[in-house]
């Protein structure tokens, strides 16, 4: 699994979203490694990660991060994940809590896909299968951005593009079939008792905030990104780290 790992200080780990890499956090990482350790990688199929096996559950993934952590010797960390990072992060938080601080979601939801997201997801493994990843991902990245801000992040919209160009074929198939088949996991935010950051882009075409904030309890913190779509990272990562550093400081 490929990784960075950059700056010191208790450490904070970023999940990209699919399609994406670690790549995805770059605005954000210089800013945020001046007070912490860093790790930030490239899902199974993605960027520069290769696949392992065919397919992964996102159990599957949560449980390679936890190999990734073990192998850092890192036995806490505060986890980030964006989008399908976040179902990854849900995941993670059911099954290995103990190696938890806190954990947050951007951009992404505890609930499960729609009986039509999950036809769609099909549709387009299919068509992936079939055509190559060219068009599905030129496609893909018109919709992360807020549509106020397709002229000003063009250039933002362009590397998204590069970016899940370098995902392979394997790998956004395996994806789309580990989202569809992904349970709500509601109960995991309305059982932990970690400190939660749940992150939404007023905009967001993909995950709109009423989907990310599901459940509201003392622990759980919900900001939303004003003038962002799903990528915050990009559209306005100044804010995004604001957000990350004021909630890390109460942890």
């Amino acid at each position: 699994m490929s990784f960075i790992d950059e700056g010191k200080g208790d450490p904070i780990a970023l999940i990209h979203g699919f399609a994406g890499s670690k790549h995805y956090w770059d605005k954000i990482i210089p800013e945020l490694a001046n007070e912490h350790r860093v790790i930030a990688l490239d899902l199974p199929g993605h960027g520069e990660s290769e696949m392992g096996k065919d397919r992964y559950s996102i159990e599957d993934i949560a449980s390679t991060i936890k190999e990734l952590l073990d192998q850092l010797g890192l036995d806490k960390v505060t986890m980030f994940g964006h989008s399908l990072g976040g179902y990854i992060t849900l995941a993670f938080a059911e099954l290995y809590p103990q190696y938890l601080k806190a954990f947050s979601l951007v951009h992404s939801t505890a609930n499960p896909d729609s009986e039509e997201a999950k036809e769609a997801r099909e549709n387009n493994a299919k068509k992936i299968q079939e055509e190559g990843t060219g068009a599905f991902i030129e496609g893909l990245s018109s919709k992360l951005f807020s549509p106020d801000n397709t002229e000003v992040n063009a250039k933002e919209m362009e590397e998204t593009v590069k970016i899940g160009m370098m995902t392979k074929v394997d790998g956004l198939v395996s994806a789309l079939m580990a989202m569809k088949d992904r349970p709500e996991r509601n109960k995991v935010l309305e059982e932990t008792e970690l400190p939660v950051l749940l992150i939404a882009g007023e905009q967001d075409q993909i995950i709109p905030p009423e989907k990310t904030f599901t459940v509201s309890r003392q622990n759980i913190e919900k900001k939303v990104i004003h003038n962002s779509g799903h990528m915050s990272m990009y559209e306005q990562p100044d804010e995004l780290v604001k957000v990350i550093k004021d909630f890390l400081a109460k942890v």
